[in-house]
């Protein structure tokens, strides 16, 4: 405590004063506190205090101690101040007193406002009562409108089960099939403390958005990821996105409705005031925008969301707006002055391939590519749906749905479509088991065809070699015949090929005489040679090259090609076997189509999956490393000797 001098006062008869005056002060302090709590509250605090006993007490020490107590509203204070520390113990309560007092008087102004705020508040409902008991009193309501309205709280509870995507959906990374190295590639992405936006390639139905939901989940749960637990997944498709250059309207980004011609609230549009409306990348704040299709973007609308990747906030423009009008609400001047944040990760999906994305896209994703489904991961998926749902299945039904699609989701769904098949035959009866002829009723409802309906053959032919296409990131053969007849006279020799194949087959029939002549000595001008893509579909890239040099020589040496093995390669006019695309693809395409063996350039040496399995791949530099592995030996049709 403060230590105050005290100055001494004598009476004319010399007597000293002071301890008069202290008490004298002490008894105005019990007064003041008594004007500050009115007397009931002060009773109460004296009897909190355990002062009244000392409030009367002869001793001044013990009547300040009383003070003490009452001012610091503890009765837990027990040291009787000495006659030479009350004076400044006194001092130390008036001013104690007099915050005390400076606080009440604060708090009597705020009290004083607040109610002025009620009964403001209170006029304002009551007024809005009134409103409403008019309205209500015009009859809003009539009887069709009540009748609607009954319908649709009846039909809100009406609930169906799942979808069967819903339930055979995947519920954690480790149960996502063939897609080991695409999941680690994004959570290297997307698990990090400074998250990327990426772009996912790959087929249909193999588990692209199901594994970026997924990684979200993953992120959330790492120290040092930058995702909270209530980050958003925000789903969208490009192809339904549909907007307004006017910006009336942008469900993507948002849009701005003017009191005029748009319809903002009543409250708004009788102000004239703009109502802005938030779009997805608002929704996505903190968390992912996941664009399926993303191939399919508006370029114009893209462009526009590079903007927001890029500011991390959507700004809103209205020539109705007006920052000098008091009448607008905070939440929409905010949003016209500083925008609304749009700061969230970009996960696109598509299956078109790369080259086919906007490259200022590209240049602000990292890209992960998915793999596609063999038939032994479709066999596991369908296994695992089917324990699921908790079902039994007859031997051969996982291998048959693997022979009849390639994608994950159309599995679920074979399996589902056999499962209702199944559980109709028994009526409900007993535990459902789905045979092998539940699936048949199911494909031969669907009339659906076999993924691979070419497949490899342990017989040699002569003038048929397979070549590998990829479509859709899916790989797939190409049958590719070929037949050779001497003509009567030299060099008169033509050469016939189906148009419908593309000029870039063209131009590989027409390469592949020159190649021939040079490997094998051979002028193909001496004979007529017909040139043919079975099933005449449309080659895309000079890939089928080296498959049409190969047919066009055994069909004239009359030489027998292996039909368990796949090639693929642009062959040059000197003979060099060239680089192609879809490598992984198209491995996996030609295995599925039971191939042992796949040939393909020495410059794709590095595509080859590390984890393939069940085929032989082998490199080619040239035209004449490729002639061991395709023609059958004498001592073996398969080409083993």
């Amino acid at each position: 405590m403060r230590q105050v001098k005290t100055v001494r006062q004598i009476n004319p008869t010399g007597r000293l004063t002071e301890r008069e005056t202290l008490r004298r002060k002490a008894e105005a302090l019990f007064g003041v506190l008594t004007s500050l709590y009115g007397q009931e509250r002060l009773g109460k605090r004296v009897e909190r205090a355990g002062a009244r006993a000392m409030m009367s007490s002869p001793q001044l020490g013990r009547r300040v101690l009383a003070l003490q107590r009452l001012v610091f509203d503890d009765a837990n204070m027990s040291t009787v101040p000495r006659e030479a520390e009350i004076p400044a113990v006194l001092e130390d309560l008036q001013e104690r007193i007099a915050d005390l007092m400076a606080r009440k008087s604060i708090e009597d102004e705020i009290e004083r406002r607040v109610q002025d705020r009620m009964k403001e508040r209170q006029d304002e409902y009551l007024r809005a009562i009134r409103m409403q008991v008019m309205q209500d009193s015009l009859g809003p309501e009539t009887e069709s409108t009540r009748r609607k309205l009954e319908e649709l709280h009846q039909l809100e509870q009406v609930r169906l089960a799942r979808t069967a995507l819903e339930a055979l959906r995947p519920r954690k990374l480790a149960q996502v099939v063939g897609q080991t190295r695409a999941i680690r590639s994004l959570l290297a992405k997307l698990a990090v403390p400074i998250p990327q936006h990426v772009i996912l390639y790959g087929p249909p139905g193999v588990g692209k958005t199901t594994v970026a939901r997924l990684a979200l989940e993953e992120a959330k749960r790492l120290r040092q990821s930058p995702f909270r637990q209530e980050a958003p997944f925000i789903e969208v498709d490009a192809s339904t996105l549909r907007w307004d250059s006017r910006e009336a309207t942008n469900p993507l980004l948002g849009s701005v409705h003017d009191p005029i011609y748009q319809g903002s609230r009543r409250e708004f549009a009788e102000q004239g005031i703009p109502e802005p409306k938030l779009g997805l990348v608002t929704r996505a704040h903190g968390g992912v925008l996941f664009i399926d299709e993303i191939g399919e973007f508006d370029a114009v609308l893209q462009s526009k969301l590079l903007k927001v990747l890029e500011d991390k906030r959507v700004h809103f423009e209205s020539s109705y707006y007006d920052a000098a009008n008091p009448q607008v609400p905070g939440y929409v001047r905010r949003l016209f002055e500083q925008g609304a944040p749009a700061d969230f990760i970009l996960i696109g999906a598509t299956t078109k391939e790369p080259e086919e994305i906007s490259p200022t896209l590209r240049s602000r994703c990292a890209e992960v590519f998915f793999d596609p489904l063999s038939q032994e991961d479709v066999e596991k998926i369908v296994r695992q749906a089917a324990k699921r749902v908790g079902v039994e299945l007859e031997g051969g039904v996982p291998l048959t749905i693997s022979e009849y699609t390639v994608e994950g989701r159309k599995a679920v769904n074979l399996l589902a479509d056999a499962y209702g098949v199944a559980l109709y035959r028994r009526r409900g009866r007993g535990h459902p088991r789905i045979t092998r002829h539940d699936l048949l009723e199911v494909i031969r409802s669907g009339r659906l065809a076999s993924t691979t309906p070419t497949k490899a053959s342990d017989v040699p032919e002569i003038g048929k070699v397979f070549a590998l296409g990829v479509t859709q990131y899916v790989g797939s053969l190409i049958e590719i015949e070929a037949t050779a007849f001497a003509v009567g006279k030299r060099q008169r020799g033509n050469i016939r090929f189906n148009e419908t194949a593309g000029t870039m087959a063209k131009d590989s029939v027409f390469n592949a005489a020159s190649v021939i002549r040079k490997v094998a000595g051979i002028d193909v001008s001496n004979y007529d040679v017909h040139v043919n893509v079975i099933g005449g579909g449309l080659i895309d890239g000079p890939s089928a090259g080296l498959a049409v040099v190969l047919a066009m020589l055994s069909a004239i040496q009359k030489k027998p090609v292996r039909q368990d093995v796949a090639v693929t390669g642009e062959v040059s006019i000197q003979g060099k076997v060239k680089q192609v695309g879809g490598i992984p693809e198209k491995i996996y395409g030609a295995r599925q189509a039971g191939m042992r063996k796949v040939v393909i350039p020495d410059e794709n040496r590095n595509e080859v999956p590390s984890d393939v399995r069940g085929i032989d791949v082998v490199t080619a530099g040239s035209i004449e490393d490729v002639l061991s592995h395709v023609f059958a030996s004498k001592r073996g049709s398969n080409g083993r000797k």
